[in-house]
């Protein structure tokens, strides 16, 4: 992977203002996309397959009157009066005659009407008038929603609206995340020392957000989208996207004060720091598109978008950072003698860094380290024990909104239940006496503990179901109301067995009870997902058992830790003043949201600070030395972005939406514990412990688990290559101890263009030899550069470069002809389908060729004839000339040894040069009793790994 995003980063580099202009184009496409297809977010929550979802469908099917949104008009009687006055019911009938009026409105039942149950309070200060509506809340158009805000006008009494279309819904950014950017701003401006360099993480990381707010608000035009998703989707984009671009910006500048080329260096970035983006990055995006097998529609709509603004932020770095580094080029050089400049140069720098002296007194005491870290963790995790997961309602609207004042007049004056009532669903199709029955099931529902009011049931028009509005005693969020719903639930047995009416439970509390109660079930699997994951990823990154499983339990740690703040702060209610909060339940599907993103981060910290570890370690073997100067050397990045990652998340705390506030807190505290305290002070301590212990690897899952290579070894080993290919000129084909695999035999050769190479031995190592240098299979050691591909790290572009060719046709299928033949290697050459006179004038070409060389084209000339009828020289030379139309550089072709002779391959030879687009090596397989060819390289392969390279006279 490393070498693939070298390459990238180089031509992202050399092309720089096409690649920004493409960006820059992408930016305003998607996001004008987004504006102009208008999509609204909205709150409404479902989760398919729950008894209260099921429930709401059936309603929709069977009693479309009651399955719409709903609203209540909450009518407050002046100071000194009440609603029951005259002029109040008045005021009120008033009301009841503008919402009728209202596009969408489907029915109003006002305080005094006939059917009215419990709809004015006790003190008779307070009325509801019920609005039941067309659609669902997610279809009501803002239209509608004004013209409702707009009837409270039409009179002279105070009047507050409740109802889930009321919710604020609108996705917008407050000063105090622009100051978040500003933060991030300054860090970068320390850690570089240079203002050229700091703008450039920040507009990748704009960029990459607004790409993403416009595909998330053109997805909200045709998918219900919470107003939430994009406000995490910008959240985790900028912090990401800040920090990836920070990893391979710093590594870019400390190349460039070694005094590296500016192109190599950006090239070279790209291909180390980024592919430790590229693995931080994916896990991130694994474990935010593991939100999608919770089952939970609005929280996977939020995790594919924060996925999408992660691998959004991933393509940024890799192609839009480079490009500008291109456009800054050699600019970005520290000065000699700057701080940045010393960095690079740890010889010039007169004492130990912060960084070193930091790990070296953790390293003092490893155990007290250990201890009081762990210990300090556990204190701040105590309060996660008591986490209670409930969706938003009224009661977490904004201090001041609309809603936020009715729920808390209804709740006051009714009771907190009737701000948030059940809905109770009856098949009354087996019933004969439904309205005796329904009467005595209301009695049966009011005997219920914790239920506080049953309004009488009303059957639907076709007699199939009926409902109950049920009001609990206690408030929609709290706990009681759970077992409330769970003894409702209870009671629907005994009253299906008794009356013979399914019953369920359902309406917006109970759907939130139901979701809270799939992701809190859903935690525990996820986190263990997560977990196992992370211990498998890191053992195949750093060839790891004891390094990956102090990563996990840190990670576990900083998840508690961060639980247990956000627990103490939004639902124990400690400091919530400070962040304009107010107590109450945590929020359903913060504590999944942290650990999937939460996880990703702190494997990118645990893959900057280790790699380097690591790297010293197999360097050196000294253990204990090994952390000092890989912590020394990644520290000073791994705080930058910590700091920014901090900053942009902490932001969004004091003046963000209610559903992004307790999210951003626990990642700001959990991103602040998991780098400072777990990866700088309890990593260390414990790799101190663990001595080389902490680099057993048992050979078994070394064989199994895939060599990542995230610290960009083998791209190390492809530029040292490159490098001694540059030393032999211009040769095609360079060769040094390549080892064949299963063999003992070894290959060195060096191929200039145009040249003829045979490969002398027996058929097997012949084509094992050719098949190699193909780039098919994998040399057991050594190293070579076939046609500008450096083998073993470029093998697929080898594979390209290079045609093989059985030119005794043993395998060709009997019935193809020559048109076929070459019509196909000519489609496949080309990559589509060409004509058939191209394939004519081809044939053509070669029967003159052939007729030039002294031979009679017969049979070779006509299309129609099948080349496994040709004698074994004909279809030697047409599949040798077919290979040509590859229009590679290479052509490795071989034979059974008692099918040509050695006449027959100069033959051979000289029409493939004469056919070939391009001066061509011609590596031919040969057996040990034939005569040297004249002008050839001859290599001699023995099992005995004896190699002979001579030339032919």
């Amino acid at each position: 992977m490393a070498t693939l995003l070298y390459r990238l980063g180089r031509f992202s580099y050399a092309r720089a203002r096409l690649v920004i202009v493409a960006w820059l184009m992408l930016f305003a496409a998607v996001i004008g996309g987004g504006v102009a297809l208008g999509g609204q977010t909205d709150e409404t929550f479902s989760i398919p397959g729950t008894e209260s979802q099921v429930a709401l469908d059936q309603l929709n099917a069977l009693f479309p009157a009651v399955s719409g949104a709903s609203a209540q008009a909450v009518v407050v009687a002046p100071e000194g009066s009440e609603v029951t006055d005259a002029s109040i019911r008045d005021e009120i009938d008033t009301l009841e005659r503008a919402l009728t009026t209202v596009d969408g409105v489907n029915s109003v039942t006002g305080p005094f009407d006939e059917f009215a149950d419990g709809q004015v309070s006790d003190d008779g200060t307070i009325a509801i008038v019920r609005v039941q509506l067309d659609s669902a809340s997610s279809e009501v158009s803002e239209a509608t929603i004004a013209e409702l805000l707009a009837t409270a006008e039409t009179v002279d009494v105070r009047v507050e609206f409740a109802g889930q279309v009321f919710q604020d819904t609108t996705v917008g950014l407050t000063v105090t995340e622009v100051l978040g950017v500003l933060f991030a701003g300054a860090v970068l401006v320390v850690t570089f020392g240079s203002l050229r360099a700091a703008w450039m993480p920040l507009a990748t990381a704009l960029i990459g957000v607004g790409i993403v707010m416009g595909g998330i608000l053109a997805l909200a035009a045709f998918l219900p989208v919470s107003s939430s998703a994009p406000l995490l989707a910008v959240m985790i984009g900028l912090a990401v996207g800040i920090d990836y671009a920070l990893f391979i910006v710093s590594r870019h500048r400390g190349q460039l004060a070694r005094g590296m080329d500016a192109a190599e260096s950006a090239a070279v970035a790209v291909g180390t720091a980024g592919s430790a983006v590229v693995f931080a990055g994916a896990t991130v995006i694994i474990a935010l598109l593991g939100l999608l097998v919770v089952g939970v529609p609005f929280l996977s709509v939020m995790g594919v978008g924060a996925a999408f603004a992660v691998l959004i932020a991933i393509a940024a770095a890799l192609t839009l950072l480079p490009a500008f580094l291109g456009v800054a080029g050699a600019k970005l050089a520290p000065r000699e003698g700057s701080r940045a400049w010393k960095r690079a140069h740890p010889a010039a720098t007169t004492g130990p860094t912060m960084g070193r002296r930091w790990v070296r007194g953790v390293m003092k005491r490893p155990v007290l380290t250990s201890i009081s870290v762990i210990a300090l963790l556990g204190v701040l995790s105590i309060p996660a024990f008591s986490l209670d997961l409930n969706l938003p309602d009224g009661g977490s609207e904004p201090a001041g909104s609309t809603q936020r004042e009715a729920y808390d007049l209804i709740a006051d004056a009714f009771g907190p239940g009737t701000a948030g009532p059940l809905l109770v669903t009856l098949d009354i199709t087996q019933t004969t006496d439904i309205l005796d029955d329904l009467a005595a099931i209301r009695g049966e529902l009011e005997q219920v503990n914790g239920v506080a009011s049953v309004s009488p049931g009303i059957p639907s028009p076709g007699l199939e179901t009926a409902i109950f509005q049920v009001a609990p005693e206690t408030a929609p969020d709290d706990p009681a109301t759970k077992l409330v719903v769970a003894d409702l639930r209870t009671a629907g047995d005994a009253i299906e067995a008794e009356f013979g009416t399914p019953m369920a439970v359902t309406g917006v509390t109970a759907v939130g009870i139901d979701i809270s109660t799939r992701l809190t079930g859903a935690l525990i699997p996820f986190g263990l997902v997560v977990v196992g994951l992370s211990v498998v990823l890191l053992m195949a990154v750093f060839r790891s058992v004891l390094v990956p499983v102090k990563a996990a339990v840190g990670f576990l740690l900083s998840v508690g830790s961060a639980m247990g703040v956000t627990v103490a702060v939004f639902q124990w209610g400690w400091g919530a003043e400070l962040l304009h909060a107010e107590p109450g339940p945590i929020l359903s599907f913060m504590p999944i949201i942290l650990m999937a993103v939460l996880f990703g981060l702190a494997m990118d910290y645990e893959v900057f600070l280790v790699s380097g570890m690591r790297e010293e370690f197999v360097r050196t073997g000294d253990a204990r030395q090994a952390i000092d100067d890989g912590f020394a050397n990644g520290a000073r990045v791994v705080t930058a972005a910590a700091l920014i990652m901090f900053f942009v998340f902490a932001a969004f705390v004091p003046e963000g939406a209610g559903l992004i506030k307790p999210i951003a807190l626990s990642l700001a505290v959990g991103i602040a514990i998991d780098a400072f305290l777990i990866r700088m002070t309890l990593g260390p301590a414990l790799m101190t412990l663990f001595g080389k212990a902490a680099w057993w690897f048992p050979r078994a899952l070394d064989r199994v688990l895939p060599d990542l290579d995230v610290e960009g070894e083998k791209l190390r080993h492809h530029r040292d290559h490159r490098a001694w290919a540059a030393t032999h000129g211009d040769a095609v084909i360079v060769a040094d101890r390549l080892g064949l695999a299963g063999t003992e035999t070894e290959l060195s050769l060096v191929a200039a263009p145009g040249s003829r190479v045979d490969l002398v031995g027996d058929v097997a190592d012949r084509r094992l030899a050719g098949a190699t240098l193909a780039g098919y299979v994998a040399p057991r050691s050594g190293r070579a550069v076939v046609a500008d591909a450096v083998l073993p790290s470029e093998a697929g572009r080898a594979s390209r470069r290079v045609t093989l060719v059985d030119v005794s046709g043993d395998r060709l299928a009997p019935t193809i002809t020559m048109a076929a033949l070459v019509s196909e290697r000519i489609a496949l050459a080309a990559g589509y389908p060409r004509g058939v006179r191209r394939t004519r004038r081809w044939m053509a070409r070669l029967a003159a060729t052939l007729t030039a060389l002294g031979v009679e084209p017969r049979g070779i000339a006509d299309p129609e004839t099948h080349v496994a009828s040709l004698d074994a020289r004909r279809r030697a030379l047409v599949l040798a000339a077919v290979a040509t139309l590859d229009g590679t550089p290479v052509i490795v072709l071989d034979h059974r040894d008692d099918v040509l002779t050695a006449d027959d391959l100069d033959l051979l030879d000289v029409l493939v040069q004469r056919l070939a687009p391009v001066p061509v090596v011609r590596v031919w397989g040969r057996d040990p009793g034939s005569p040297v060819a004249e002008g050839a390289t001859t290599v001699t392969l023995d099992s005995a790994s004896v190699l002979t390279e001579r030339s032919g006279s």
